[in-house]
């Protein structure tokens, strides 16, 4: 049996909590976002969305999209993206995890290969977080209602800490003038 040749190039690492910051949820969908992709594959966002359009029969809906003018006024105030001028005057397109696996046969190059494993090992951690959450919340609801009221207080501070944060809403900095928006 023949060994398979060490690459010369050294493997690309990523760590999963750099590609779990990526991953969006957009129209209740897990997402990431082109801009996100391209940097993580180290092209330019240009080049993927060539590379999709030249292959969209490639890419159904279910595994890209391209988000909305409200959706992307979203981010910017959840502080996702800095500002639209940052989308280069185009809103972004958006891939499921099944539009990240299909990526990896429309790019071929071998960091474009070994992110694309990185990053589906990433979306399936999520998914096992998700599965966990979910589960505990099952326990939570059995627990309170065989020990009723005696823990609500115990129960209801458990419910708070599983929440997901809240992102506050950015304040705009500079002076500001009664009436113009604030």
């Amino acid at each position: 049996m023949a060994k398979k040749k060490p690459s010369k190039k050294a493997a690309v690492r990523l760590p999963v909590d750099r590609i779990e910051k990526k991953i969006l949820l957009v129209r209740e969908q897990k997402v990431m976002l082109d801009r996100d992709l391209a940097e993580l594959y180290g092209v330019a966002t240009i080049a993927l969305r060539q590379q999709v359009k030249r292959n969209l029969n490639r890419f159904p809906e279910d595994f890209m999209f391209q988000i909305s003018a409200d959706e992307a006024e979203a981010m910017v105030s959840q502080s996702v993206i800095p500002s639209r001028r940052s989308l280069g005057g185009s809103l972004p397109y958006v891939f499921t995890q099944e539009g990240v696996a299909m990526l990896s046969s429309v790019l071929r190059s071998e960091r474009a290969v070994e992110v694309n494993i990185q990053i589906m090992r990433a979306f399936v951690k999520l998914r096992e977080l998700l599965g966990t959450h979910q589960e505990l919340a099952r326990k939570l609801d059995a627990m309170e209602q065989k020990y009723d009221h005696q823990f609500k207080v115990v129960f209801d501070a458990i419910r708070k800490l599983m929440e997901p944060p809240l992102i506050p809403k950015k304040r705009r900095i500079g002076f500001h003038v009664p009436g113009d928006g604030e």
